[in-house]
Order: C-alpha cells, then structure tokens, then sequence
C-alpha cells in the first residue's frame, strides 16, 4: 500500500513536470540564459536567504522544544530544520512532519508531545503566510490590484483553506472528542484484541498532547515570539526573486515579496506532493505579468532550487556526515 501510494504520487509529479515542460516548450534556451547570466555573488546571496530562512525555523523549534526538554540545545533545532527538509524531498512531503517527530523524540522530547508541538509548529507557519500575503497584499496594492484582480477568487479560497487547516490541527491536537472518534474507530478494528498495545499508546499519547498542546496556546507571549520570527524568516524566502532580478530594476523587494507570498499561498488550493508542479505553474504565471515569460521561468527554477533542492544537500550533508562521526567514535 505504501509503495502504491508513493508510486501515484511520483506518477502526479511527473504529469506536472511533463505539462511544465509543454507549457514553456519555446522557452527553455531562454530561460538557461537567463540562469547562466546570473552573477555567482548573487547566487550567494539566494543560499544565504534560504540558510537564514532554515535557521529561524531552526530557532522556532528550540523556542517550543527546550519547553519539553530544557536539555534540547539551539543546534539541534537548526539541525532539525535541515534534517526536516531532507525527508521533505526524499518522501516528496510525506514524512516531513513524521522525520520531525522522529528527531525530536531522539531529543528528549516526548513523541506525543512531539506530536501536538509540531502540529502547533506547523499551525503557525500557515497562518504566518495567510497574514504575510495578505498585508503584502495590500501594501503594494496598486502593483496587486492592477494586475492581479483576477486572482481575487484563488487568494479567498486560499485563505478559507489555511483557516481550515489551521483549525482541524488544533482540534486534533487539543479535542477531546476528535480522540475518542479515533480511539472509537480502532477499538472497531480491534476485534481479534491485536491492536490492544496500540490502544493503550494512544491513549496516552492522547492525554499528554492535549494538555502540551493546550499549555502551548495559553502562552501568548511565546506565540507572539513564534509569530514573529515566522514572518522574519518569511522575508528572507520570498524576498529571493527579487535577489535574482537584482540590478535590473524590473522588480521590486515590495512586488517579490507580495508575489511570491501570494504564489505559495494559491498553490496551497492544489493539492500536489510538496507543492511541486503548482507552485511552478503558478509562481511562473504571476511573475511573468511583470517581466517576460523568460525571466519569470529563470526565478521560477531559481526559487526552487533555493527552498527545495539547496537545504535537502545541506541536510543530506549534514546526515551523512553525523552518521560518519558516530562510527568513527565506536572504532
């Protein structure tokens, strides 16, 4: 089952690729001009804002973590976050959250506090570029109401869906009745007794969630700070396309930063594997309104390769290297 679920995933991503490919067919020579005029010190200044960008996530878990486990160092919150963004690639988003659990239960951290932690995480994260995209939005008004009216259905929808999954995660995470309707439905499935063991996990996974997560929501202070270093981190990834077009005065911080916001948040209302695919599609077509279709696909494959591919090498780098430590230590 899980082999058939990854393959019909792969099989998505590459019908998108393949419509990507067709859409753009005239363009690809361009659009490699485009990336190889691109100057290496401005490269530098992409990886420095994806970096930054996974240290301040790196810094949110600390903030929640050491609240679990005050033994959980700084370092291995920035860890976490690469750790977190090498499975997101290898898994095509599936097991970032599971990875996330993973480490942190390593750590010290309980994993049905893990569990509620991350899902609080991740709650934040979405309404953070909810509010992102829309004061962006609306500070760079003429330049979004000018060329994106269009778009006006897609930006509510993508707004009713954050609000919706923000909701249900802390429900799940601090609703009694959402547990006992899960616990209700594997006692169903528990006719032969087998699941017995996992029952009793659930259970108490379930107590210790409810009162973590909800300890969580009560600490205004600490969801501001989260808040905070959520929209700061933000900045420094939506904030690349205008890195990319530096100089050239086609675009400005202002235009990438509510674009690009907008662009991730539509792409949410298509339901692909890590968002490959639609977040191209559409990043392309918002970005080729101000600037030629050429140079809006170059930042297109230049975000990309920033948010996606650059912190699963990092990641991989620093998994490999870490399992290279350990067994030197045994020898």
């Amino acid at each position: 089952m899980k082999n058939k679920k990854n393959w019909i995933k792969l099989i998505f991503v590459i019908v998108l690729i393949l419509i990507i490919i067709y859409t753009f067919r005239g363009s690809w020579n361009d659009i490699w001009e485009q990336l190889k005029n691109t100057a290496p010190w401005v490269l530098g200044l992409i990886a420095a804002a994806t970096v930054i960008y996974h240290l301040l996530e790196g810094s949110i878990t600390w903030t929640l973590a050491r609240r679990c486990n005050p033994g959980f160092r700084l370092r291995d919150g920035f860890y976490c976050a690469f750790f977190c963004s090498f499975y997101r690639l290898s898994t095509l988003g599936s097991g970032q959250g599971v990875a996330a659990v993973v480490f942190l239960g390593k750590k010290g951290v309980d994993y049905s506090e893990a569990t509620g932690m991350y899902m609080m995480q991740y709650m934040l994260h979405k309404v953070s570029i909810a509010i992102f995209s829309g004061l962006f939005f609306f500070l760079n008004w003429q330049v979004m109401s000018q060329n994106y009216r269009n778009y006006a259905v897609y930006l509510i929808l993508a707004y009713v869906l954050t609000v919706l999954i923000s909701a249900g995660l802390i429900l799940l995470a601090v609703w009694q009745k959402s547990h006992e309707l899960i616990l209700f439905l594997v006692r169903k499935l528990n006719k032969n007794n087998k699941l017995d063991g996992i029952l009793e996990k659930l259970e108490s996974s379930f107590s210790i969630m409810e009162k973590s997560t909800a300890k969580l929501l009560k600490d205004v202070k600490l969801l501001i700070i989260i808040f905070i270093k959520n929209m700061v981190k933000l900045f420094f990834w939506y904030s690349i396309p205008f890195l990319i077009m530096l100089g050239t005065g086609e675009i400005t911080l202002l235009s990438s930063l509510s674009v690009t916001s907008l662009s991730v948040m539509t792409a949410a209302v298509i339901p692909t594997p890590a968002g490959i695919g639609s977040t191209e599609l559409i990043m392309t077509s918002l970005y080729r309104v101000l600037t030629d279709v050429n140079k809006a696909g170059a930042i297109t494959l230049l975000y990309r390769v920033a948010t996606f591919i650059l912190p699963f090498l990092i990641g991989a780098v620093l998994i490999l290297t870490e399992r290279v430590v350990k067994r030197m230590r045994k020898v």
